[in-house]
């Protein structure tokens, strides 16, 4: 039936765009800012073929359609769209073209290309524009044509927006506004146009609630060496939010108003602005007025590097949800064969014991508990219409974290629950020597996470396994769960790497995963800090802030190295003296043999 409706939904859309004249029609998994998660008035792409992960683009044409998604959704996408007549494009693979590519390849001189210009990036637009040059394709940015026809579409989210305390907050937003400032300075920009969603919570010290698990507020905001105008809808301000960035000097103006005021700018203005964030047609919109001076954000760097008193406020809050994930491991290890245990009620009890501590504010993403097979889907997710029962055999992964007065969290521990296979000894133990074995790296400042990665897939390299994703990426303070722009990940992406810097999070979650069988993912988050300085330059290491025991029931010491079994060993030892005073007797007795040595 849902399979139907999706059909049913197509047609409409292709009835729409031949009444239109446009040809060829993709949906982006973005909002008007480039954001990785989006509320649901932005789930245009899930709308249309049923895939609900968090990364992919639908394109459309009269004969077919096709989804481009990463390796982390394969399993999932190739269930979802089946009987849709949605072809999957699996990303990354040999052999398979890039959207680009096969639009290229298959639209003809004088169609038409179209897109809602709000939710595609300016740097994928001039792609397809650069992409499309050769033929006589025209291409229409200024219609919403999946929203004309998605006729119950939910409103644009509106939450209410809090202040950040100053002793939280660390930094004021004086003294961040005044960094950016030189850093447009430097650029000789007049203008600074920010739209991602994030670095403006940051910027402002302010914190909102329209996307899910993301303390964002749909906003846009346009900086001088005068002024600073915020673009959001009036009614998400609030007595003491209104209050408060009217005494920072912060004009408010309706969301709505952001393409005028830009339209309206001074001829010829030097206006800074992100590419790969600022939408398509607010780009356009710039060029039509002014000079756009085209760089990364300075806030993404900025925010990035943690200041002492974030660092600070993150260590303690993530002791506490190393607490609850330890509390409910015990837990799951005590009640599974007694009583029914789903992966849904495992995820709410878990969601229960964050609850319990005095700065949780929200889930930082919706819970993964996914059972034996299922675990091999990355990002699978169990819902009341599909879940399983869980059993006293196999594995339960939970991928997992918080939204605290202090910190977001992100962490992933791979349960036993039972018997399980050598096989999946041996895998379990690799992936914990993984983690383990880049968790002590040092090296010299200068380095990207693409000179790191190597040290967490070498021991699965070495039996001819790999994971389709990166090992790590930022973690934001408050914010979202995804932060760049440092990342740990092998493969070249074309400059767009960052060095790794004291201060900055990351996570550190290598994995494996077998279709039909198991997935296993081990996952800590890490600060980078400065080491020792000598006449070779600046060292550099992680310090972990995560300290959750690794389930030494699913590890086979014959696949473990000395200094491997010695990290375990010293890690194990860290976690029973940082969260064995957090729990109660039986917990802690139970602790206690957990984290003995091997």
């Amino acid at each position: 039936m849902e399979n139907q409706i999706i059909q049913g939904r197509l047609a409409a859309l292709r009835l729409a765009m031949k009444e239109a004249g446009v040809d060829f029609y993709m949906m982006p998994t973005a909002d008007f800012h480039n954001s990785e998660y989006v509320s649901d008035y932005f789930k245009v792409r899930e709308y249309f073929c049923g895939f609900t992960g968090s990364n992919g683009d639908l394109l459309l044409w009269q004969e077919g359609a096709g989804l481009w998604t990463d390796g982390r959704y394969f399993i999932q996408a190739e269930r979802e769209l089946e009987g849709t007549g949605v072809t999957l494009f699996r990303m990354l693979d040999e052999g398979v073209p890039t959207l680009t590519e096969f639009l290229k390849e298959h639209i003809k001189d004088g169609q038409t290309f179209g897109f809602d210009g709000r939710v595609v990036s300016a740097r994928e637009g001039r792609q397809f524009e650069k992409a499309l040059a050769g033929k006589q394709v025209r291409i229409c940015c200024d219609r919403d044509l999946a929203g004309e026809v998605w006729k119950d579409r939910p409103a644009l989210p509106c939450g209410p927006v809090r202040v950040l305390p100053g002793e939280i907050a660390g930094r004021s937003l004086e003294e961040k506004r005044e960094q950016v400032r030189r850093e447009m300075e430097k650029q000789e920009a007049g203008g600074f146009l920010l739209s991602k969603l994030d670095d403006i919570m940051w910027l402002l010290n302010i914190r909102g609630c329209d996307v899910e698990c993301n303390p964002v507020a749909l906003s846009y905001l346009y900086l001088t060496e005068k002024e600073t105008v915020l673009f959001i809808q009036g009614r998400a301000l609030e007595g003491e939010a209104e209050a408060y960035l009217a005494s920072k000097g912060v004009t408010c103006r309706e969301y709505g108003e952001v393409l005028p005021f830009l339209e309206s700018l001074e001829k010829g203005s030097r206006v800074l602005v992100d590419g790969n964030c600022v939408s398509y047609a607010l780009f356009k919109a710039l060029e039509k007025r002014g000079e756009p001076v085209e760089k990364k954000n300075p806030t993404e760097l900025l925010k990035a590097v943690k200041s002492p008193e974030e660092l600070a406020h993150m260590e303690e809050i993530y002791l506490k949800d190393s607490a609850a994930l330890t509390k409910f491991i015990y837990w799951l290890k005590t009640h599974i064969g007694r009583e029914e245990i789903t992966e849904i009620s495992a995820a709410d009890y878990l969601e229960g014991l964050r609850r319990q501590i005095p700065e949780f504010l929200d889930l930082s993403f919706p819970t993964i508990a996914a059972y034996d097979a299922n675990a091999a889907m990355m990002h699978y997710e169990a819902v009341p219409e599909s879940f399983a029962v869980l059993r006293p055999e196999g594995m339960l992964l939970v991928d997992s974290g918080g939204q605290y007065l202090g910190g977001t969290t992100d962490v992933t521990r791979t349960i036993v629950l039972g018997p399980v296979s050598q096989e999946i000894k041996k895998h379990f133990t690799l992936v914990a020597a993984a983690m383990l074995q880049l968790a002590h790296a040092k090296w010299l400042y200068g380095c990207t996470g693409r000179n790191l990665d190597i040290l967490a897939r070498e021991p699965l390299w070495e039996i001819g396994l790999d994971y389709k994703c990166g090992t790590g990426h930022g973690v934001g303070y408050i914010l979202n769960v995804h932060e760049g722009p440092q990342s740990l990940r092998w493969r070249y992406t074309g400059g767009n790497e960052a060095l790794l810097e004291a201060g900055m999070d990351v996570t550190n979650e290598p994995g494996v995963y077998v279709e039909g069988s198991h997935g296993i993912r081990t996952e800590n988050v890490m600060v980078v800090r400065n080491g020792e300085k000598n006449e070779y330059g600046q060292f550099m290491y992680f310090d972990t802030l995560t300290y959750v025991p690794i389930d030494r029931e699913a590890i086979d010491p014959a696949y473990l190295t000395p200094l491997q079994r010695q990290y375990l060993n010293e890690y194990h030892r860290a976690v029973y003296e940082k969260i064995g005073p957090m729990l109660e007797d039986g917990e802690r007795a139970w602790l206690k043999e957990a984290t003995s040595e091997i």
